[in-house]
């Protein structure tokens, strides 16, 4: 069983930062690119940012720089510190990650989502 726990979201007022965590457990041999997306009220899921196991990263143009992705390999965490946030940043906050896993192969899996609200 693999799993993705999501944690530090929170209530902000705009102009502060939050730093996520995107902690994936269980029997995982490899990670490939991690990501984040995010979906505020009544809109779609959209890609904020992703990073591959070697550190490339792609931000949506909405969050470049103001958010920065990044991973811990050795931990099979992720992270994005947002600063800067805007009441438009408001959503609930996914982790995507490709894992390869001893029972299922590679395969996408996704966190609960932690919610971040911006504060005008």
């Amino acid at each position: 069983q693999v799993q993705l726990v999501e944690s530090g979201g929170g209530l902000v007022q705009a102009g502060g930062s939050l730093r996520l965590s995107c902690a994936a457990s269980g029997s995982i041999l490899s990670i490939s690119t991690m990501g984040w997306y995010r979906q505020g009220p009544g809109n779609q899921r959209e890609l904020v940012a992703t990073i591959n196991r070697g550190g490339m990263t792609n931000y949506a143009d909405s969050v470049k720089g103001r958010f920065t992705i990044s991973r811990d390999n050795a931990k099979n965490t992720g992270y994005l510190q947002m600063n800067s946030l805007e009441p438009e940043d408001t959503a609930v906050y996914y982790c995507n990650a490709q894992i390869q896993s001893m029972t299922f192969g590679l395969r996408p899996y996704w966190g609960q989502g932690t919610q971040v609200t911006v504060s005008s």
